[in-house]
């Protein structure tokens, strides 16, 4: 191994060390959304807290952990596809495509779970927090939700 290979590498590790720092920050970002726009606390909708904040598989909303995966996966894919498309330009512009790209995602996201609330019957956002199975509203959710990051992934590549 040369030096201008150890020099490859290391840079190439820092560049992951980056992405992978702004990756998670989008992804944390990307849940505390979901969390705004839907009652209550998601973490305790996911965990199954009851209402004298006692942990229970009764409250557990099976519902909000399947809209959340696919909340998460959908950001994740449009996050992966900004890297893997701009990741051999520049580092800064890669970078900002990556974060740009991101935030959009959620915003989409975002607006989408609200007209599917809009166009539905019912409270999507109660509904999708309702302890016990899956709802088949969630299943609609969760599908735009990954329609939306075929979509953004398509616009980058």
């Amino acid at each position: 191994m040369t030096s201008t290979d150890l020099a490859d590498l290391l840079a190439a590790l820092g560049y992951a060390a980056v992405y992978a720092f702004a990756s998670g920050l989008l992804l944390v970002a990307s849940y505390y959304v979901l969390d705004l726009i839907t009652p209550g606390h998601l973490g305790t909708h996911l965990r199954g807290v009851d209402s004298d904040g006692n942990e229970s598989v009764h409250a557990q909303s099976k519902s909000a952990a399947v809209v959340t995966s696919a909340w998460l996966a959908s950001n994740a894919l449009v996050i992966f596809t900004a890297i893997w498309r701009n990741g051999d330009s520049d580092l800064g512009l890669a970078l900002a495509a990556t974060v740009a790209f991101g935030v959009f995602g959620i915003l989409l996201n975002t607006i989408m779970f609200f007209v599917i609330e809009a166009i539905t019957p019912g409270d999507l956002r109660s509904i999708v927090c309702q302890p016990g199975p899956v709802r088949p509203l969630a299943w609609v959710a969760a599908s735009i939700a990954l329609s939306v990051a075929a979509i953004v992934c398509a616009s980058i590549a």
